[in-house]
């Protein structure tokens, strides 16, 4: 009995250790930039970019994010914008056809194909691509870029793709990703995640050869997603990790920028965030297959591998560790009641109060690390407001190890399905819940004292005529970038918009 108490009291203690040096490390790195290819000159030929953007009932958000995709291009990264309406039945069609763009092309998918997950909306925008690039002889030039519907570019990210992807051996690259709603204190946690910790991993990645793909910012090589045609995405519930894994296993480099970035929506409930976090991890576990084949590829690097563990075994080291900490907490509270320390496993009574502040000392210590770096490193938000959010930050972890258990009940159980994240409006509402495995109902009438942002069509309509559809309205567009007369070098012989079902 005392053996196995002394097992579990070494293992605790190594956790501890670990914990607070794991970050100690990792900080450093948000003073990494990854390094430019040097010996590599980008060819005065202009790169074509298609930027593709899924959407699902996005009226909240979708003008926005598609004029500002548009406003992107540049005189040598030329852009086209495909936006994958997966059967939306609220005013994203009526919005997408008012805006008249010849760059833009909207592929609408109807139920009952529609709404299978975001990996299936993905791969028809790639097979679509695919033709016309087929047609123009541009399959080699062409790079692939995945903006979700809230998502923001920021100015001169095409060329900072470009510019990494002038060195042949790289194959994709993943942007840095912010959060613009972080005047909420659960969105600033998540900005806290994206832009200092996330970052600092992906920059440390960049060196070790382990960079892994995200939904928002990735960027690919056409010829690469060929690679794994006709479906180069998975109905995996994170289907951008597991495009990054494929990439790796199939020898091709990925690289990290933080110099170019993506802000989205961060959520702003809890419960949302803790179903969004349930999806990502039951995501997480079904990549866990994918650990055999990488131990054993010769493309991927000691330093590479240490890492692909640390982050495929995580997930299910999680439920085992928590309940070890559950078990540590209760010893505690038996010794206090006792007297007894239960074979050496916890501190005297004595001594419990000493060794608790130093427990909670060696947890909020890596926050507060995090808290600092982000206001130094980012020096958007006020030091006093960093610090807050470092505070916060274990209650944002402790959301993972729930939603880390929830997703291993779901997947024992056999429940693949998931709810899309939800948009926000303007004023901070959240859109309604809908479930990419079943359709949507047609919504009800709101009452009069809820202004809705467009008039709803009782049925979305299969085909859309420019020449009827009601223009976007001020109020929708009064945050939107204004576009730059940048054409692509083929707009000339396209017709105002392209739209397409599918």
């Amino acid at each position: 009995m005392e053996t196995s108490l002394s097992v579990i009291a070494t293992i605790m203690v190594g956790v501890l250790i670990w914990w607070p040096l794991q970050n100690l490390v990792l900080a450093v790195f948000a003073w990494r930039s990854p390094q430019r290819p040097r010996s590599v000159r980008r060819t005065p030929d202009p790169v074509p970019f298609w930027i593709v953007i899924p959407a699902l009932n996005e009226e909240r958000v979708i003008a926005n994010t598609v004029r500002n995709a548009l406003a992107t291009g540049t005189r040598y990264t030329p852009v086209r914008v495909v936006v994958v309406d997966d059967a939306s039945d609220d005013a994203t069609p009526h919005i997408l056809a008012g805006i008249r763009d010849p760059r833009l092309h909207v592929l609408r998918r109807e139920l009952p194909m529609a709404r299978q997950g975001k990996g299936e909306g993905l791969n028809t925008a790639y097979r679509y691509i695919l033709d016309i690039a087929r047609r123009e002889g541009t399959i080699e030039q062409t790079i692939v870029g995945i903006v979700d519907g809230d998502g923001r570019c920021s100015e001169g990210m095409l060329d900072e793709i470009a510019e990494l992807m002038a060195e042949k051996s790289v194959g994709a690259v993943q942007c840095r990703v912010r959060i613009h709603n972080r005047h909420k204190t659960l969105a600033l946690l998540q900005d806290l995640e994206f832009g200092a910790i996330a970052d600092s991993a992906q920059s440390l990645r960049d060196l070790v050869g382990s960079v892994g793909l995200g939904g928002n910012g990735q960027f690919t090589r056409l010829s690469v997603l060929a690679r794994f045609h006709p479906g180069p995405w998975s109905a995996c519930l994170v289907e951008d990790l597991e495009l990054g894994l494929r990439l790796h296993l199939d020898g091709i480099r990925v690289r990290y920028t933080k110099s170019a970035w993506v802000t989205q929506q961060g959520l702003t409930d809890v419960k949302r965030l803790l179903r969004q976090r349930t999806r990502w991890a039951q995501g997480n576990l079904q990549c866990f297959r994918h650990l055999r084949r990488l131990t054993t590829s010769r493309f991927v690097s000691g330093f590479g591998l240490t890492d692909f563990l640390i982050y495929l075994l995580s997930p299910w080291l999680t439920v085992p560790m928590s309940l070890l900490l559950v078990g540590l907490v209760a010893a505690s509270a038996v010794a206090l009641a006792t007297g007894s320390t239960l074979g050496g496993l916890v501190a005297t009574v004595d001594t419990l109060p000493t060794s608790a502040a130093m427990l909670v000392g060696l947890a909020m210590l890596p926050s507060l690390l995090w808290g600092l770096v982000y206001w130094v490193r980012l020096r958007d938000e006020n030091i006093f407001r960093c610090l807050f959010a470092g505070l916060l930050y274990p209650w944002f972890l402790a959301l993972g190890i729930i939603a880390t258990w929830r997703a291993l009940f779901r997947l024992l159980s056999g429940r693949n399905g998931w709810a899309k994240t939800e948009r926000l409006a303007e004023d901070g509402q959240a859109a309604p819940s809908v479930p990419m495995s079943v359709p949507m109902p047609v919504p009800m009438p709101a009452p009069a004292s809820v202004p809705l942002p467009l008039p709803r069509p009782t049925t979305p309509p299969a085909t859309v005529d420019p020449s009827v559809t009601q223009p976007i309205p001020a109020e929708v567009l009064s945050a939107a970038e204004r576009t730059r007369p940048v054409p692509h070098p083929l707009a000339e012989a396209e017709p105002t918009q392209r739209l397409e079902r599918v």
